[in-house]
Parts: C-alpha cells; structure tokens; sequence
C-alpha cells in the first residue's frame, strides 16, 4: 500500500514538474515567437559624435545625438574591464547569459540590507535591455531578456558582449561609453586612467545621476570603494593596489566647450556638414573633420577685436556707471556675490589684464583719485586712468576730444562700473590699480586666408558667440567704401591703363535724368580738396575718389561688374557710378577672396574650412589634393578648382600699388608696426558707417571690419586706418611673428621705368619727384617728361579747391 501511495506520489510530482516544464516551454516559446533580430550586434553601430579638429588636430567641436566615441576592445584596459566586471557581474566569464546564482545572491544581500544594494542582471542582460528592447518594466519584458541573453551567448563571445556593453553603457552627464565618460570626468583616454579613476566609472552605471562624481563626490567615493572591495575580493587588484587606489585623490576636470576657442569657425563648418551630408551623417555617424584653422591665430583674432572695439568704445565717450546702488541691502548683496565670483576665478579674479566690476566708494577730487571695492578688495583708480571718460555729444555723431579734469566729472558714490585690472602689487595687502572700461557697443569680423591654398586660418564673426551666433565675416553685407577700389584699379589695368596712367581730379557733377541739377550728385574727395593731374598709383595710394569715379566711367559699370564677378563677388553690385565708392553691400569673405586673388599672382581660390572628412570607419569622403600650379611653390594644399583669373602681370602692379598704400597712404600704421613687405587698402563708408582693413603679406590675407549691426556713425573720424586697422595689425603680429619676411614676386612679363610722378612720362634730368614705376611689357612710357612745365600755371588751372 505504502509503496502504491509513494507511486502515486511520484507519478504526480512528474506530471506538477512535468506540467511546469511545459508551462516555462510553452510561456518561453509563445514570448520567443516576436523578438528581434540579434544579428545586428554582430555589426554594433551605435550613434557616435563626429568630431571636427584644428590644423594641429586639436579638437575645437563635437556633434551628436549622444555623446559617445567608440573605444576598441583591445584599447580598453584589463583593469577597466574588470573593474565594470565586479561591480556589475562578477560571474560574465562563466554564465551562459543567466546567472542564477547571481541573482540568489543579490536577494539575499537585498534581504539582509532591508533595500537593493545588488541587481541580477548580467551584462548581457543589460546589453539586451539597451539594444534591443524597450525600457518597460513588465514581467513579458523580463522573460524576453531572459530569451535574448541566452541567444546573444551563444553568437556573440564574450570580449564581443564586453566591447559593446562598455561603448553603449550610460554614464551620466549625457555620456555614453567609457571613452567620453573618461575624457568628460578626467580629460583624458581611457588607456590613461589610474585604478581610482577606473574604479570611480565603473561605480556609475547602477545610477549615473545620483553617483556623478561631479554633484554627488561623496556618494561617489562611497561606490568607489564597494568597486575596489568587489576587485580585492575577487583577486583582481592586490591589497597595496586597493588601498592606493582609495587613498588616490580622484581630480575631475571642468566641462568645457572644445568649441569655445573657434565658435565662429566651428559652427561654420557644422553648417557646411549637415548641408553637404545631412543630419543623420552629421550627429548619428561620427564623422572625423579636418579643419584649416589655426587656434592660437583664432585667439589672437579674438584678442585683436577685443582690444580694438574697447579703444573704440573709449574714443566714443563714457556712457555711464552699469548701475547706481543707493539701497545698502543692495550693496551688501551686490559686493557679496562679487566676492564669491572673484574667489571662484583663477588666482581670485586679480590678475593683471582682467576685467572685473566694481563698486564705488570714495571720489577725491583732491587726489585726483577714486576707491573701488572689488568684493572684499579695494583699488585705486587714478584719474589718468579714466581721463577719457568724457560724455557723449547728444547728436551721436562727433565726440569731443578734451578730458575729464577730474573724476567726479564721471563718477559719484555708489556707481557700479567696469574696471581693467592693470597692476596688482606684493604682500598679503597688495596695492590694486585698476583703470575704467566700457563695454564696446560696436561689432567686428575678421577673415584670414592662407594666400595659396584658400584655407581660411582665421574666422570671427562678431564680439561675442554667446550674444550673437550672426556671422557678421559671411553672413553680411556691408558697404566696402574705398577698399571696393582696387577692384576698379584692376580693370583699369586689364583695359588700356598703367599705373602713370594720368587723370585730372577735378570737380565732377552729375545730375539725374530730369535735368534737375537740385538733385545733382557731387562726389568729393575725403579731404574735400582736389589735386588736379594725378596718377593711377598716386590716386590709389591717397584713396582719391574723384579718379577712381572717372576710372570705372572710361573702363565701363557693367565691365567692371563682371570683372568682380570673376574675382569672387556673388552680391549684388549698384549698377551706378556710386559702385566706384564701395556702396554696394558685400561680404568680408568675398573682399578676402578677392584680395587674395592679388596675392596669389592672379589665381582665384575660394575658401576652404574643411581639408579632409572621414566616416567612422576611417574611410575618406572629402579631401583637398595638392595641384601644381604656373610653378609657384606651394606650401600646402590647394584646391582643385583654383583658377587664374586675372593676369599674373596685373595682380603684381596691384600688390604694388597697395604696398604703396601701406607705405605711404592710409595704411602707414601697418607698415610702422609690422615693418615687412605688405600691400592692403583702407576702406571707410559715408558717415563713418563702416570702417575696413584689407591687407596681405605675402603669405596671408586677411580683411577686418568694424561696425554696428544697425546702421549708424561709428564716430566722426573712425575710418579704416583708425578703426579697423590696428585689429589687422594686431593679429598680423602674432600670425606672422614665426614667418620670415618674404617680398613679393615678381612675375615673367614685367618692366620697370623711371618716371616723373607728375607726368607719367619717362624722368627729365630735371623732374623733381620720380619713381622706378612697373609696367607690362610693351606699356611702359615711350615719351621723355617734358620739363619747363610752370608749377604756378599747374596751381591755378588745378590748384585745391
């Protein structure tokens, strides 16, 4: 009987395991039936960032959808994977996918902790849950992982699970993978981190939010060291290593923008990226981006602008304190929290060339002397420092020159202002001199072009990114004024004239179709005077409107309007005489180009921001190919399309005239400053509107302007040669100073002549100013100056007006 029961029993308990077999069978096999595919693991191709990089290869802009770059398994440190290893699924090497014993254990950890300490999923689990399934947490989605898991197994080995676990895994702050999450936390790669930096990663993935490093540093070292317990324990790391890599102090680098340093340039060339390869090239498919610009000559360029719009903002008069703090709750908060931004700053915001706010305390007039308190520290400012801090004239236009005499002239009590930090003394007490600012109202671009490849090294498009991203260098148009005029020149030269070519400048009037001489138009020259004969060189050299007008009516409006076209003009340009006076809109990039037409002896390049692109897979999609050219040497790359488009010949005597320029015209500061061979033109718009530089050495071109968005008078006076051209200066200074001087070529099919300045003609033993002029061969005056032409008859036919 006892055995028949036991029978039954069994009989029984085969069919219950028997029935449950078939029940995990059949649940397993109807939630099998619709799950993905897993053989797109074998070719993991997650969304990676594409990367654009300077001409040094220091990166300067990430893009994408998810901040991640892929690190190869073979690059991954051992340490690193097994520190994710212990902390995550001390048992990968040995489960099938499903670690049951895990999973026990975690319960009972959990149980004993009376909260969850440890998860059982597996790596493979969570490879699973992030690729192929959906975050729901349902128990049919448990089940599916459970199915995915053990198939990944058996197709993928376990350095193929390993590799895409540790690239896929979220690690906080929008990072993704232990390469970006290593380069965002410690600044560098992965094969450079030490067992505490690994350690602190590794601690992340259970919660990345509330075990960032950077807002929670406590809760952070607290999963640290459960990481190296778990390491130690399992014989991964020795005792020496776990106790050093818990004493190491875990140092986090501060987030910062690569763009930052190029924020013009880089935005550019993201533009271009997606323009040319659509979004989900640019933010899903990593691409790498090889870049011409040159970083320290970007910061340069930053610099230059900088100092030039605040000098500007000085010659244009004080506006005013930023604010005025009667209230002395306001004060006590306002000084506060100046406190707290200087003690956060590098070497407590006190460095000489800072620039800080403060608050006003005492106005001597007596001492010709004003205290500020720079939050906890006070500063003398001397009047002799703030002497420009005039006020404003009310019509906007022409600021007085004269001084303040003496401080309360500008400040009272309580004024909140703008200071330059200019001396900082020694002792634990040092003595502050600071020196008044104002912030620059104006805007500025800057474009530099590297003559005989097109690469542009150089690109600012405004003041400041953060307030702007309007690319004042390729988005707008702006009226060139005179420095339009070596376009005009250089179709003279090209139809029928010579730099001794001879013009009368003389008053011009030109009345509109109607007859009605009230709305006649009477150009004049900038000084308001008029010097009778003069040459092609000699007008362009003093920028004489008169000649340049006369020029474009002999060489023909629409002829010179192609002749622009050529050189790399795309806007619109005013069919009208006024075009001889630069009243068309162009763009500082197109004037650039065109510039750089001259100094690459005739040839037109257009220019390049991106040398080279690659896809993720290191294969090429774009690059710039080295093409000879005319024999020149080249010292980089040029692009395929370059073309001559202007003689050789002409280019030349254009360079030669606009040294001239440099020499003895409006570009003298440039010529003083730098002292090497260079050639360039001012350029200044009707009321002071727009002010301009365009020069080139010749190994760069580079074009500034200076202006306001809306238009109005930058200040009477504020030309080119004032305005625009010390920032030219400026940053041809640091761009050249590693560049030896090298003179401009002179080209097959050029000859020199002697030539009386007065005439054009060949030098008399008795002219007084003559000049070694150049020529095309078969141009040069034939005809000897004739020499008893009277001054005195010169000077009444022609005389000043």
């Amino acid at each position: 009987m006892l055995r028949k029961i036991i029978k039954i029993l069994l009989i029984l308990i085969f069919l219950v395991i028997l029935a449950g077999v078939g029940s995990v069978a059949g649940i397993f096999y109807y939630y099998a039936q619709d799950l993905p595919q897993i053989t797109s693991l074998k070719d993991y191709h997650p969304y990676t960032m594409t990367e654009v990089f300077a001409d040094n290869g220091e990166l300067i802009g990430r893009f994408g959808i998810e901040k991640r770059k892929i690190a190869p398994i073979e690059e991954i440190p051992d340490l690193l994977k097994k520190a994710f290893i212990a902390s995550e699924d001390s048992r990968f090497y040995e489960h099938k996918g499903l670690d049951f014993f895990g999973i026990a254990r975690a319960m009972v950890k959990n149980v004993e902790a009376g909260k969850i300490v440890q998860g059982g999923s597996t790596i493979t689990q969570q490879v699973t849950k992030s690729l192929l399934l959906t975050p729901e947490r349902k128990f049919k989605r448990k089940i599916k992982e459970a199915i995915l898991a053990y198939r990944i197994e058996k197709y993928l080995s376990k350095d193929e699970i390993l590799f895409i676990y540790l690239n896929q895994i979220y690690l906080g702050h929008g990072m993704y993978g232990v390469e970006m999450a290593s380069q965002r936390y410690f600044g560098k790669k992965t094969r450079d981190l030490n067992l505490a930096e690994m350690t602190t990663i590794a601690g992340m993935p259970k919660a990345p939010s509330r075990l960032s490093p950077i807002k929670f540093p406590k809760r952070s070292k607290a999963r640290q060291h459960y990481v190296l317990e778990q390491m130690f324990d399992r014989h991964f790391i020795s005792e020496e290593e776990f106790n050093e890599a818990l004493d190491t102090s875990v140092v986090l680098v501060s987030k910062a923008d690569p763009s930052a340093k190029t924020p013009y340039y880089t935005e550019h060339v993201r533009r271009y990226l997606e323009k040319k390869y659509g979004y989900d090239k640019l933010y899903k498919e990593g691409m790498q981006v090889y870049t011409g610009v040159n970083v320290a000559w970007q910061q340069a360029a930053r610099r230059g602008i900088d100092k030039g719009l605040r000098d500007l903002a000085k010659r244009r008069g004080f506006r005013g304190p930023l604010q005025h703090l009667e209230d002395e709750t306001a004060k006590t908060d306002f000084l506060a929290e100046l406190e707290k931004e200087r003690l956060q700053m590098v070497d407590s915001g006190l460095m000489p060339g800072d620039y800080c706010k403060a608050l006003v305390l005492i106005v001597d007039d007596t001492k010709k002397m004003v205290t500020v308190d720079l939050g906890g520290i006070q500063a003398t400012l001397a009047l002799k420092e703030m002497a420009w801090a005039r006020r404003p004239k009310s019509d906007g236009t022409r600021y007085a020159r004269a001084q303040i005499k003496k401080p309360s002239a500008a400040l009272t009590v309580d004024d909140v202002v703008l200071v330059k930090i200019k001396k900082v003394g020694d002792g634990e007490t040092p003595e502050i001199q600071v020196r008044l600012e104002e912030l620059p109202e104006a805007e500025a671009a800057l474009l530099a072009l590297e003559s005989h490849s097109g690469l542009v090294k150089a690109m600012v498009g405004g003041k400041d990114f953060q307030t702007s991203e309007f690319n004042r260098a390729i988005q707008s148009r702006r009226s060139p004024g005179s420095a339009f005029k070596p376009i005009i020149y250089a179709a003279g030269l090209d139809n029928g004239l010579t730099p001794a070519s001879i013009f009368l400048d003389s008053p011009i009037v030109y009345k509109d179709d109607g007859n009605d001489w009230s709305a006649s138009w009477k150009p004049r020259n900038y000084e308001q005077k008029f010097y009778g004969p003069t040459t092609v060189r000699q007008a362009l050299i003093h920028s004489r409107n008169l000649v340049t007008i006369k020029i474009l009516r002999q060489v023909g409006i629409r002829k010179v309007i192609n002749y622009a076209r050529k050189m790399g003009f795309a806007s619109t340009l005013n069919a009208d005489l006024t075009l001889a006076l630069g009243s068309s809109g162009v763009s500082l990039m197109e004037l650039t180009t065109a510039y750089g037409v001259f100094a690459n002896q005739g040839r037109l390049i257009k220019p390049i921001f991106v040398k080279r692109v690659e896809d993720r897979h290191g294969e090429i999609l774009e690059e710039r190919e080295s093409v000879a050219t005319g024999g020149l040497e080249l010292s980089s790359l040029l692009p395929p399309d370059s073309k001559p488009v202007i003689s050789a010949q002409t280019a030349y005597i254009m360079t030669s005239m606009l040294a001239d320029v440099v020499k003895r015209g409006t570009g003298r500061r440039a010529a003083q400053a730098l002292k090497r061979p260079l050639a360039g033109k001012t350029g200044t718009t009707n009321d002071y509107f727009d002010a301009w530089f365009m020069g080139f050495a010749p190994q760069l071109v580079t074009g500034v302007w200076v202006g306001f968005d809306e238009l109005k008078p930058l200040g009477r006076h504020e030309t080119g040669a004032r305005t625009a051209c010390p920032i030219w200066i400026d940053f041809m200074q640091a761009a050249l100073a590693e560049m030896p001087p090298e003179n401009f070529k002179v080209p097959d099919g050029i000859v020199f002549a002697n030539i009386d300045e007065k005439t054009g003609l060949l030098a008399d033993v008795k002219s007084k100013k003559t000049l070694f002029e150049c020529f095309k061969e078969g141009t040069a005056p034939t005809e000897i100056s004739p020499s008893a032409v009277s001054e005195e008859l010169e000077e009444s036919l022609f005389g000043n007006e």
